[in-house]
């Protein structure tokens, strides 16, 4: 059992570097703080493992084609082209502002959609990173049954699901730490951080793109 287990925390380490799931985290992750990157990542993996797990149980006892299979893919590439266009149209009508303030001297920066600063959009976020999770997994679920058919016969229990989570998680974290640091080190003007929300809107239409034609 241990074996089977390393193996899936391996599978969850390899499936998260899949460029769907670090375009999602990214677009997330621009403008927000060390605490606010660290729960919308915590959040995507849990949301994706709790995902897979539910697809994984249906499907065990459930004769489902390949072929039908696969629109969980169609699934995850639509999610980020949708959040590749709504980028994109953020920053086409300059709805992405920045402020910045000191608080016990130490200098803060606050980013924010729309006109005025709403604290609630950050909670969104936050809501969304955990909605977007538990959408994408329909995209890893047929990966998850090959590995798991390997080790257990196709037979899904939560133990299982938790070390897949947990090497998601592992790698989702590490990317946020990057996403972080460009945060802290190359956002400092309203400029740069319109420049990055537009790369990652470019990046996202890319990468969903390619999954659709792929």
């Amino acid at each position: 059992m241990e074996l089977s287990l390393l193996i899936i925390f391996w599978y969850g380490i390899l499936h998260a570097f899949g460029p769907d799931h670090l375009t999602a985290i990214a677009d997330f992750s621009i403008g927000k703080n060390r605490r606010k990157t660290l729960l919308i990542t915590t959040l995507f993996a849990v949301g994706h493992g709790l995902s897979l797990f539910v697809f994984a149980k249906v499907l065990e006892s459930m004769a489902i084609s390949a072929d039908v299979l696969a629109y969980g893919d169609v699934i995850s590439a639509t999610v980020i082209i949708g959040m590749g266009v709504y980028l994109l149209f953020l920053v086409a009508t300059n709805r992405i502002q920045l402020r910045k303030h000191i608080h016990e001297n130490k200098e803060h920066i606050h980013i924010w959609f729309g006109k005025a600063h709403d604290h609630e959009t950050d909670t969104v976020a936050e809501t969304s990173s955990l909605g977007l999770g538990l959408l994408m997994g329909a995209g890893g679920v047929r990966g998850m049954l090959i590995t798991l058919g390997a080790v257990q016969g196709g037979m899904v229990d939560f133990t299982m699901v938790a070390a897949f989570t947990l090497g998601v998680m592992l790698i989702f974290g590490a990317f946020g730490m990057v996403m972080l640091y460009i945060n802290e080190n190359f956002l400092g003007n309203l400029t740069n951080v319109r420049r990055a929300f537009g790369t990652a809107g470019v990046i996202s239409l890319v990468v969903g793109t390619n999954i659709l034609i792929g």
